[in-house]
């Protein structure tokens, strides 16, 4: 691993490294959802009056709360890293070796549900010596024709049905996660969502070095993302949800008013069982544990459980 000490500056600390990370994916995300965010406003201005009525939570009109949702394996089905590496290999970008690599990685993540730093690390390694050398531009335009073939499939629909229930609420809605900010935004933009915060690649004249601002946004790099992102926006952490399926992410979960646990792994079930954090699992049939489901995302959440389990005894068979 001696080629990645660019990864880890002997000068910087760790917590300051997450603080860079963070900070840098607030500044990504917030550009890109900039226009989007005028295009809504616009339109806001004649959407037709939905009624009065006024779910408990989240609530109507709330200014100052939004919601953050991780993205692999609480909003998609795997990893959107993996995910990416497919599509980037039937496009030529690497060997067939890399492919079996990327294969691997990701039959680890579905058989485990879990996300292993070493794994992701690995991952993301591979992804950005992959990309080195090619131009910003480009990958966002092949990661929308990604997002179709291997990603849109795989959204769980009781997690879309959380999300919405936020945005209808008037509130943003934001991904947060270790992928490349660039994949995440597409698929923000593709599910009607705020924006992403991500893992920033740097580049230099639009084309990638090879390099990362920070560390990957992960653990209390999503934090330190979701912190700045809240005081750039004026929001009130605690009025504020989160929702994610790993222990990796109860730094950013304890941030807010709001957490949830969303397929959560063992370590995640168990901490928020402590703590009485709503759960939720849509990974099979059955109903998991909870604590306070959004009555607004109740319907959805059910439908998008029943959904998930027909899918996957349709893989398995």
């Amino acid at each position: 691993m001696a080629a990645l000490g660019w990864l880890t500056p002997r000068r910087r600390s760790a917590t300051a490294r997450s603080v860079l990370a963070g900070e840098a994916s607030a500044e990504a995300a917030r550009k890109s959802s900039q226009e989007q965010e005028e295009l809504d406003a616009l339109a806001a201005q004649t959407a037709p009056d939905e009624g009065e009525r006024e779910p408990e939570f989240p609530v109507v009109g709330d200014d100052k709360a939004a919601a953050f949702f991780d993205l692999d394996n609480t909003v998609m089905q795997g990893a959107a890293i993996f995910h990416f590496g497919r599509g980037l290999y039937k496009r030529k970008f690497f060997e067939r070796q890399e492919l079996f690599r990327f294969a691997w990685q990701q039959a680890w993540f579905r058989l485990a549900g879990v996300e292993d730093p070493e794994h992701m690390q690995d991952a993301r390694d591979s992804a950005l010596s992959i990309v080195k050398g090619h131009r910003v531009a480009e990958l966002m335009s092949i990661g929308e024709e990604i997002y179709d073939e291997y990603m849109a499939e795989r959204i769980w629909p009781g997690t879309r049905a959380l999300a919405q229930a936020h945005l209808d609420a008037g509130q943003k809605v934001w991904l947060v996660t270790a992928a490349p900010v660039e994949i995440a935004t597409v698929i923000a933009r593709r599910l009607g969502l705020t924006g992403a915060l991500g893992t920033v690649a740097e580049s230099i004249g639009g084309v990638y070095t090879g390099k990362l601002v920070g560390e990957p946004l992960h653990g209390p790099a999503k934090a330190e993302a979701v912190r700045a992102l809240a005081a750039a926006e004026g929001l009130d952490l605690g009025r504020c949800a989160a929702y994610s399926d790993s222990h990796n992410d109860i730094p950013m979960l304890s941030l807010v008013g709001h957490p949830y646990a969303i397929n959560p792994d063992a370590k995640l079930r168990k901490h928020a069982r402590e703590r009485e954090w709503r759960l939720r699992d849509y990974r099979t049939g059955r109903k998991a544990a909870k604590v306070g489901i959004p009555a607004a995302a109740g319907v959805g959440a059910l439908a998008g459980g029943a959904a998930a389990a027909v899918a996957l005894h349709r893989r398995r068979h």
